[in-house]
């Protein structure tokens, strides 16, 4: 299983690049930049990646980020990511960025953008991914900054497709996010949230009715809204579900009882994603790996999960009909 797993086609819809940054990464940046991090070795900030909920691990995402100041740097931070993709046979990729983390300590988003769009560029020549980009809003922050965010992304509206809503999520409800969510899908961006990871379903329900949103990023708990569970399989929008980011934050106790089983029984079209890997122990194969073992997925059942990422990416439907029939021919 693990052998098929690891030669599964497969894409990654659910990804931070700055959640990427391997400890070993961030202490060659933060060296390169002269820029002082509270650890002494890359074995300590290992260590320090223990979490026992979102907002600890937040803590921690924005001090690593915080060593990325240069274009060459955030090319870096996704060049690594792209190669981990060719390694795990992941096609295509869909990468959420947060403007807003760079841009509030003063890095331009220009800076931002280039350095990652030009190693999506080399990647899809040097190592036949494909990616796209996904700019994400910071939900703790107001509904002013994230359209100050907009209007930076404009001048390279071309290298982005989509507008997510991260961070934390308690307290920060989609509905905060009405008027700059309308004016990005009038800019033509597609509309993507967080939600239901430790927001109740009534946030779901929120991003669905209130941002429009095209895809659900977790969605643990719509289950405990059963007639949400039904308008998401009517409306047909899959969940791009993180297993082991859901047991680092306690999402879920264990593995074991992860609730994507379920949810592919009750017609919830879900997707494996690794989230965050640097920090959550483990790349989108591990992800697999480790939830199939829990849960004891089928063949088929992996088959479907990496279908439903193919099927509900947000490429067009030429491409995904190749990756599909790429993905078909490998099972059979």
């Amino acid at each position: 299983m693990k052998e098929f797993i690891e030669g599964l086609p497969k894409a990654e819809l659910h990804l931070h690049i700055e959640g990427t940054f391997e400890p070993e990464l961030m202490f060659e940046i933060a060296q390169r930049n002269q820029i002082k991090i509270p650890y002494k070795s890359v074995e300590e900030i290992r260590t320090a990646y223990q979490f026992e909920c979102l907002q600890d691990f937040l803590d921690i995402y924005y001090q690593g980020a915080g060593v990325l100041i240069k274009e060459q740097d955030f090319y870096d931070l996704t060049w690594a990511y792209l190669q981990q993709c060719a390694d795990q046979n992941v096609r295509h990729t869909e990468i959420m960025f947060d403007p807003q983390t760079h841009t509030e300590r003063g890095v331009a988003f220009e800076t931002v953008i280039k350095g990652i769009s030009r190693a999506c560029n080399n990647a899809q020549e040097k190592l036949g991914v494909s990616s796209l980009l996904i700019m994400s809003y910071l939900r703790h922050l107001s509904e002013e900054a994230a359209f100050e965010t907009l209007k930076q992304s404009l001048p390279f509206k071309d290298l982005i497709t989509a507008v997510g809503l991260d961070s934390s999520e308690k307290g920060n409800p989609p509905s905060k996010f009405e008027k700059v969510f309308a004016a990005s899908v009038e800019e033509g961006y597609i509309p993507l949230a967080h939600a239901g990871e430790e927001g109740d379903a009534d946030y779901v329900w929120e991003a669905l009715d209130v941002l429009k949103i095209k895809r659900i990023d977790h969605g643990n708990n719509c289950l405990q809204d059963e007639a949400l569970v039904k308008e998401i399989v009517k409306r047909d929008l899959a969940l791009t579900v993180c297993p082991l980011s859901n047991t680092a934050l306690q999402v879920v106790k264990d593995l074991k009882d992860h609730p994507l089983k379920k949810m592919m029984a009750l017609g919830l079209k879900a997707t494996i994603n690794s989230d965050d890997p640097a920090y959550f122990g483990g790349q989108v194969n591990q992800n697999y790996i480790d939830t199939q073992a829990a849960l004891d997925l089928t063949k088929d059942e992996i088959f479907q999960l990496a279908k439903n990422s193919f099927q509900y990416s947000l490429l067009d439907t030429n491409r995904k009909e190749g990756l599909i029939a790429e993905l078909e021919a490998y099972y059979k």
